[in-house]
């Protein structure tokens, strides 16, 4: 027997991979689908069974592309009704795979249809339980996302994931090993651990959800305590994953088209598509095509493309780094954005080269904005990171903007002030002022190396430090 976590920190994510005997399973499997597949033929096993644990809404599924590769069924939990052919098990049922058995554990709550599946070894004992967004490594799964659909508040859904934790998953061994869907950076819960696997019996005694003598009315409002708005793509996902979606395979081809500067010029102006430059901030800020919007590919890219830009099917036309043009493709329809229609050939340095006008942004250290400080007490000093994280810690006198919802925050902002904008190390801000900068705010100004820069050279008025009760 193999078990095998294939993370991906972008989405903080868990997919897994499980073999027995010449037949494997893949648990919440990714959109792009080779790794799957060599891991698969490398060990000369048949993949048959796509393990869904539920409709996700964070990342588009590969269960489709995989099953249609491989001949793999695709599972659900009970009361999944997706528009594609899948076996919906029922609670408790029985799925074999080689020498092994795996038992469906219907757990609803973070959705309807949310589903665990048990593993049994050869010996029939419980080892291993991939616990989907039901349960994390020191949280559980929000229970506000699916309100919509199965016509319940949060309260009544975090009722229900109180007695699907009780009943199906705590009187499991503490032997058994736990495998989430998603570790610390995943907006599915509010505070998940680093850790992304942990035993079910440390979990009991360490994860605040699980305590014993908790009462199902404290579980609805610890759970519920913190909460914020999810990012508005998420239902897009959750709908793509439900009725499909076009193969990646097409996606890569319609987005890796290398076009001219002067064809990137004129499909910007004939097709209406959003300029994205996924380069790193330093770079973006030194020279970029005016009106284009910074979302850097080593940073949490695909979540923030999500929490941004809010038409998946928005037409992209793409600045990359040389080589990595379909990275930036796949990563972006690890969220549903299909709709790349091409890259700039030669990068920002071909669009230079062919006389083209680029635009930058003003940048400021940590020294030279306590100068400017003394010299104007009165400063606008915007910082963008989330408000739990404002709230544990910030300079006295800024104001909070969140980047997660920019379209609030740019409403605290006088279009014609200089405001100096700063996150926790700079890559938030660079996208927040790319995009106010799109919307005609001229006056803004980047502070390098962001809050902990400013903290640490102690020329700035901190408060009192507060440990966060949600990391959303």
């Amino acid at each position: 027997m193999k078990i095998e976590q294939i993370y991906t920190g972008c989405l903080a994510q868990g997919a897994y991979y499980i073999e027995s005997n010449g037949e494997a399973a893949i648990v919440d499997p990714l959109r792009e689908i080779a790794p799957y597949i060599e891991r698969a033929a490398n060990n000369n096993a048949q993949i048959k069974y796509v393990l869904e644990t539920h409709f996700h809404a964070d990342f588009v599924s590969g269960h489709l592309d995989l099953a249609k590769a491989t001949g793999a069924t695709i599972v659900y939990g009970p009361t999944a009704k997706p528009n594609f052919a899948a076996h919906v098990a029922t609670d408790g049922e029985w799925l074999t795979l080689g020498d092994i058995k795996i038992k469906v554990l219907h757990t609803p709550g973070h959705t309807m249809e949310s589903s665990c599946y048990l593993l049994f070894d050869k010996k029939q004992q419980p080892t291993a339980l991939f616990s989907g967004d039901t349960l994390f490594i020191g949280d559980v799964g929000r229970p506000d996302l699916a309100q919509k659909a199965a016509n319940m508040t949060q309260e009544e859904l975090a009722g229900l994931l109180f007695d699907s934790l009780r009943n199906q998953i705590m009187p499991l061994p503490n032997n058994v090993i736990v495998y989430p869907a998603h570790g610390a950076g995943s907006a599915c819960g509010k505070n998940m651990s680093k850790e992304t696997t942990d035993t079910l019996g440390h979990q009991k005694t360490s994860n605040y959800a699980l305590r014993p003598n908790m009462s199902r009315e404290e579980f609805i409002h610890e759970v519920t305590n913190g909460l914020i708005a999810p990012p508005a793509y998420f239902p897009l996902n959750v709908m793509m994953n439900k009725q499909g979606y076009d193969s990646i395979d097409e996606v890569l081809k319609r987005g890796k088209i290398a076009l001219s500067p002067q064809a990137f010029d004129a499909a910007a102006n004939e097709t209406g598509a959003l300029i994205l430059d996924t380069r790193n901030t330093a770079d973006f800020a030194k020279a970029y095509i005016p009106n284009s919007i910074n979302i850097g590919i080593d940073g949490n890219f695909a979540p923030w493309v999500g929490a941004l830009i809010p038409d998946i099917k928005q037409q992209l036309l793409l600045v990359a780094d040389d080589g990595r043009e379909e990275e930036v493709i796949t990563r972006l329809a690890r969220v549903g954005y299909d709709y790349a229609i091409g890259f700039l050939k030669g990068g920002i340095q071909a669009w230079k080269n062919a006389g083209k006008e680029t635009d930058q942004i003003n940048s400021i250290d940590a020294n030279a904005l306590a100068l400017l400080q003394q010299l104007q007490p009165n400063i606008s000093i915007i910082d963008v990171r989330k408000k739990s994280e404002y709230d544990s810690e910030h300079l006295i006198g800024a104001t909070n903007a969140p980047l997660d919802f920019i379209n609030d925050s740019m409403l605290l902002l006088d279009k014609k002030a200089t405001h100096y904008i700063h996150c926790a190390s700079g890559y938030r801000s660079v996208i927040f002022t790319s995009i106010l900068k799109a919307r005609g705010f001229e006056h803004l100004v980047n502070i390098e190396g962001g809050f902990k820069a400013l903290k640490e050279s102690n020329m700035f008025a901190v408060t009192d430090y507060v440990c966060p009760s949600t990391l959303l």
